[in-house]
């Protein structure tokens, strides 16, 4: 079965590290939601606005946490484990990791129960955590959770995909600290159409820019020009860096703390 046809299946699904930019992969959830009655829990530290009339909760985590979201997703759903994923598991920290992802432990449980009667569960597993630094420890979590749950665990990189689906290795690494992400980000988002700055009112005040402005994006050994452009719908410190697919700009992991400087004419 293919990846869109399994979601068109689903009556609960999880989205995680995706903003779900794919037209194809979003508008076969807004199909499982309508036909299926699926539950939609939407995990990712920006809010998609378009998806607020289909989910069914919004789990908004830090950026740089998803090792940390990783951990709570399977603790929360995975049953039946081995001794040694059990061990793993009764050792974490789930107050701290909850804490330092802004992700709390009472939202999964609300997950959990929002799974209670589905027939066909979805872990939608997204681009976010290609480059993630800590993507091998990740990669053999979201195998664990694909082993011990009811999940059909569907992978949008290949690459990634392949690396869970032939995960035999299940030797956990202890989680790494949280590390912060401060001040302005920008979250890289392939758009062919144009390649505009998107931003909050409060993303804009606090680089003392306004809409239309032409900004530089400068972060490290990168500097790039956009126009910036102020969506409403959008909140918090982290900008959409919209980028056609053949620029290979700002590489690595999709979200970089940048800093923004207004084009004088």
């Amino acid at each position: 079965m293919n990846k869109i046809q399994q979601i068109l299946n689903s009556d609960f699904i999880i989205t995680f590290g995706t903003f779900l930019e794919n037209e194809q992969v979003k508008d076969s959830i807004e199909q499982a939601v309508k036909n299926n009655n699926a539950k939609f829990v939407y995990m990712h530290p920006i809010d998609n606005f378009n998806l607020k009339p289909f989910y069914t909760q919004l789990i908004k985590y830090e950026v740089g946490s998803e090792e940390g979201i990783s951990a709570l997703l399977l603790n929360s759903f995975a049953s039946n484990c081995d001794e040694k994923i059990k061990t793993f598991l009764d050792d974490l920290d789930l107050g701290y990791i909850s804490a330092e992802s802004s992700a709390g432990e009472e939202e999964f449980e609300e997950a959990l129960e929002n799974s209670q009667e589905a027939k066909v569960k979805t872990l939608i597993v997204g681009n976010d955590l290609v480059n993630h630094e800590r993507v091998e420890n990740i990669t053999k979590l979201i195998a664990i959770l694909k082993k011990y749950s009811d999940f059909n665990v569907v992978v949008l990189n290949e690459e990634l995909a392949q690396k869970i689906n032939s995960c035999t290795d299940f030797d956990l690494e202890e989680l790494e600290e949280l590390k912060s992400f401060n001040g302005t980000l920008v979250y890289k988002l392939v758009d062919e159409q144009n390649d505009e700055l998107i931003t909050s009112q409060t993303f804009a005040n606090i680089a003392k820019v306004s809409n239309g402005n032409e900004v530089f994006v400068i972060s490290k050994n990168e500097k790039i020009k956009r126009v910036l452009k102020i969506d409403e719908n959008l909140q918090g410190t982290i900008a959409i860096l919209k980028t056609k697919n053949s620029e290979d700009i700002f590489g690595g992991y999709k979200y970089k703390q940048v800093k923004i400087e207004k084009v004088e004419a």
